[in-house]
């Protein structure tokens, strides 16, 4: 019998969770996630652990983020994805509010949802091959898992270029922008790129269209680079993920949040830009994704809007 995708257990006082699908970069399933919840609730109960960690086994990293492929079929198979979603972001927030030092280990990559099960943690690790990343954008997706309101916070705009080319940081980049705590061994050099001035030029305001805009005439090329990388992502997760991006700004108690979260979530996870963009990252990976909207330009304001409504009462 295979072992267990999730191992846990109380380690001299210390409440181990191990992420174990390492050839998957241990791509998050709703199994794992329900794992991950009843050990978090056990070791909570627990008056012999005084804290948790968190670490992914494998060489390849923490978390690759939630196993979208299989959200995917969900979705086109008319499955419930309200319950993925529902149970993955009910365990960010039970890190997010866990009682006892949470103790996250993000070792290479992390991105996706595995931010969200290390970035609300109370001791956030990085080290010198943490690769950190919300890459949404490039799958017909936003920046879930609860991390909106930290990109929303972050100095100079550099949280919305995250969020919208879904561009990753390393271990230096991720304490200097508040995702880390601690760095384990020798530190990286910081990105240069992230404290330049055109990110705050161009990035302010809330229309994504005039964003474009500055990016592509900006005399820096590295925003012109930037500009031609955007293009390349869903024009709808772009639009939708900085308007999710502004109004997650004013958050400040994370629960809130959820509502919006589940709203957004099931709404893109069920149209076409998400399984499309699957399919060329991951599936076909000719990437060559075909969005629904020709460009930016074309995603009404109303359109995102309707994103954000209240989801009809199941």
């Amino acid at each position: 019998m295979s072992e267990p995708e999730v191992l846990a257990e109380n380690d001299a006082g210390i409440g181990r969770i191990k992420l174990n699908r390492p050839r998957q970069i241990n791509a998050l399933t709703v199994p794992m996630m329900h794992a991950i919840a009843q050990a978090l609730g056990d070791f909570a109960a627990d008056d012999a652990v005084t804290a948790v960690e968190l670490t992914g086994l494998g060489e390849r990293g923490l978390c690759a983020g939630a196993d979208v492929r299989a959200l995917r079929e969900l979705a086109l198979t008319g499955g419930d994805v309200r319950d993925f979603f529902a149970t993955e972001y009910g365990v960010n927030l039970a890190i997010a509010g866990f009682g006892k030092p949470f103790r996250a280990v993000m070792t290479g990559i992390t991105m996706g949802g595995g931010l969200g099960l290390s970035a609300h943690g109370s001791q956030r690790v990085v080290d010198a091959t943490s690769l950190l990343a919300m890459p949404e954008t490039q799958i017909g997706f936003f920046p879930d898992v609860l991390m909106t309101p930290l990109l929303a916070r972050m100095p100079g705009e550099v949280g919305t270029h995250l969020a919208l080319t879904g561009a990753s940081i390393n271990a230096a980049d991720a304490m200097r922008l508040g995702l880390a705590d601690e760095i384990a061994g020798e530190a990286p050099s910081p990105d240069p790129s992230l404290a330049a001035g055109w990110i705050a030029d161009c990035y302010a305001g809330d229309d994504p269209v005039e964003i474009l805009g500055r990016l592509a005439g900006h005399s820096e090329p590295a925003a012109r680079e930037t500009a031609t990388e955007l293009r390349q992502r869903s024009p709808l997760s772009v639009a939708v993920t900085l308007e999710a991006l502004r109004r997650a700004a004013s958050i400040e108690h994370l629960p809130d949040l959820l509502p919006t979260e589940l709203g957004l979530a099931i709404r893109l996870a069920t149209g076409p830009d998400f399984a499309e963009g699957v399919r060329a990252q991951l599936i076909d990976r000719d990437r060559s994704p075909r969005w629904s909207h020709p460009s930016i330009e074309d995603v009404s304001r109303d359109e995102v809007l309707s994103y954000f409504e209240p989801l009809p009462s199941r």
